[in-house]
């Protein structure tokens, strides 16, 4: 079947914004600095300040974040603020949408495969891996996907994946198999992370025109916006204590697109009172800064990254 405008504009927006970011990195030099925050009293400590491009921080108990760098996946130990690449074989195209399982012994990562025949430009598919490195067992048959949440009990994965032309939110067994569609609606549905007790799965959509926190059922159920703001609300991560939910906050209408080098915020969703407020001031980062669960095992804490730009001299 011929493809329609909508799929068409669709591939070519990811080809498109594949191909800029990478000029971006060609053309700049970017510092990354990875940083802790503290949800309740606001202090922010910078765990690293590096010449290189890392995104996308998670926080495992023993200590140390998991973030990704050109491909590649890196331990960050917090006490002597050194990286160790993680051993992930063959999968070493690696974007930014990687995470934990419930027993921290296991890592979801999104590798694009471009052994896929596809003929999609970009051919994200979700792999797990030993947490300390390891071979990597494929999840996923169809591309794009994008992983973002893990379920309590350790079974499911919920991600972000296009198919037909729109990126929906989609859950699959850990072990493969039959992939299960939760939504349906029209424009993107992205960022899907699973509540500790597994009753919701938290989103960001753009089903109303404008990009806001929602969550659902964890079946796809009842879906329930969270956010009516003019920020560009984008990966709602909830706390393992239930009571919050961290998320990002483009200070500019950025429609459907999650960019990198934009003004940021992080805003906190209180889940008693359903009310949010900034716990940060604005700052210079976007895509990489808190794409998947970043929470510290005692609620406490978030981590993220902030980046500063210069051109790179000739």
């Amino acid at each position: 079947m011929k493809p329609t405008l909508h799929q068409r504009l669709t591939f070519a927006f990811v080809l498109l914004l594949t191909q800029s970011f990478t000029l971006v990195l060609q053309a700049q030099d970017t510092t990354s600095y990875i940083q802790t925050l503290d949800v309740y009293t606001g202090k922010t400590d910078t765990v690293l300040v590096a010449q290189q491009h890392f995104e996308a921080p998670n926080w495992h108990p023993a200590n140390y974040l998991i973030v990704n760098s050109y491909g590649k996946l890196y331990r960050l130990d917090l006490a002597s603020r050194k990286t160790t690449m993680i051993n992930t074989s063959f999968v070493n195209q690696c974007n930014n949408d990687h995470g934990l399982s419930p027993d921290k012994k296991w890592l979801a990562v999104s590798h694009n495969d471009k052994t896929d025949t596809s003929s999609k430009p970009y051919k994200s598919a979700i792999y797990i891996v030993p947490v300390n490195g390891g071979e990597p067992r494929k999840v996923t048959t169809q591309v794009p996907s994008y992983w973002h949440g893990w379920s309590a009990d350790g079974n499911t994965l919920a991600y972000c994946a296009e198919r037909n032309g729109n990126y929906d939110i989609y859950t699959i067994d850990v072990k493969g198999g039959t992939e299960r569609r939760l939504t349906d609606n029209e424009g993107l549905d992205d960022g899907p992370d699973y509540a500790a007790d597994g009753r919701y799965i938290y989103f960001n959509s753009y089903r109303t025109g404008h990009m806001q926190i929602w969550r659902m059922f964890a079946n796809g159920s009842k879906p329930e916006q969270l956010t009516f703001d003019t920020n560009s609300n984008w990966f709602a991560h909830p706390s393992p204590d239930n009571k919050f939910v961290v998320y990002i906050a483009y200070a500019s209408d950025e429609k459907q697109q999650h960019l990198f080098g934009k003004n940021v915020k992080l805003r906190l969703l209180d889940l008693h009172t359903m009310q949010s407020k900034d716990i940060t001031p604005v700052f210079f980062g976007g895509q990489g800064t808190i794409n998947v669960p970043s929470w510290s095992p005692d609620s406490r804490k978030v981590a993220f990254i902030s980046y500063a730009v210069s051109k790179a001299s000739n």
